[in-house]
């Protein structure tokens, strides 16, 4: 009797933790410790990185830096991983890429806009 008991009790944590993870799939990427200092030469090898606020579903600021597949959790206080931040913002993955057309529209509505300005007196 222990020995179902214990197997149907497994099969539920299972069934809970993947359903929890697909309705909350930010959950587990959140960083739990953070690193207070970084290593030489670490800042150039980051592929991507993402700011961690805390509120929501994480607890704890940090910047989690990306790479070469793996996560690194560090503070956002540190000196040198600021400025590196304000010359790499590039490297912050966007909700929504800018497409093609959205572009095409602004620079029409712009033309539209000075044409109307040459044509007031």
């Amino acid at each position: 009797m222990d020995v179902k008991l214990v197997t149907v009790l497994a099969v539920l944590a299972l069934v809970a933790s993947q359903t929890s993870e697909t309705l909350f799939p930010g959950a587990f990427n959140c960083c739990m410790k953070i690193s207070h200092g970084i290593p030489k030469g670490i800042l150039q090898r980051v592929e991507r990185f993402e700011v961690q606020k805390a509120d929501g579903l994480c607890h704890l600021e940090a910047v989690i830096l990306y790479i070469e597949g793996r996560k690194f959790c560090v503070s956002p206080q540190i000196r040198k991983l600021k400025k590196w931040m304000k010359k790499n913002k590039h490297k912050i993955p966007r909700n929504k890429p800018h497409s093609r057309k959205q572009r095409r529209t602004k620079i029409i509505k712009k033309k539209r806009k000075n044409n109307m300005k040459k044509q007031a007196p």
